[in-house]
């Protein structure tokens, strides 16, 4: 008779299909999973550091440290320094940002600080005020004869 329904948000499922997580039923099913949530009218200082999946919708004031997916929602507002895998953001955060796999930054999401990753991508209506060094955490050299066009013998 009762239904479940699903409640994903555009968002979410953006971080699900980022981090190759697919929707499910039953809490539990997949690591990744978003394992923590900050809601709206939160405010939290301090340090957090985690593994998986978490959702920012409210206040964030300090330092945010994961090898996992940080979702940064509409209204949310951080003042921190991230150091993730993957964030994807439509909130408003200050404060420079690592990534070790991409940044996503969807309308209408404000940043300013640094940013660091070897994807960046930002939608039209995104405000980003700060600089972009995307490198890859290996970077290969390319052999001379490659990278000059000649081979040398």
């Amino acid at each position: 008779m009762w239904k479940k329904e699903s409640r994903t948000t555009d968002m979410e499922s953006e971080g699900q299909e980022s981090s190759g997580l697919e929707s499910s039923s039953s809490v539990g099913d997949h690591p990744n999973e978003v394992i923590a949530f900050v809601g709206k009218g939160v405010e939290f200082k301090g340090v957090i550091t985690y593994k998986g999946t978490v959702r920012i919708d409210g206040l964030l004031d300090g330092e945010i440290h994961t090898d996992g997916v940080l979702l940064v929602g509409d209204d949310a507002i951080l003042t921190a320094k991230v150091t993730a895998g993957t964030v994807i953001s439509r909130g408003k955060i200050t404060g420079d940002i690592i990534a070790k796999e991409k940044i996503r930054l969807l309308s209408p999401a404000i940043l300013n600080g640094s940013v660091t990753a070897p994807v960046v991508s930002m939608e039209e209506g995104v405000l980003f005020n700060g600089t972009i060094e995307m490198a890859r955490a290996e970077i290969r050299e390319l052999p001379r004869a490659v990278a000059g066009g000649q081979t040398k013998r």
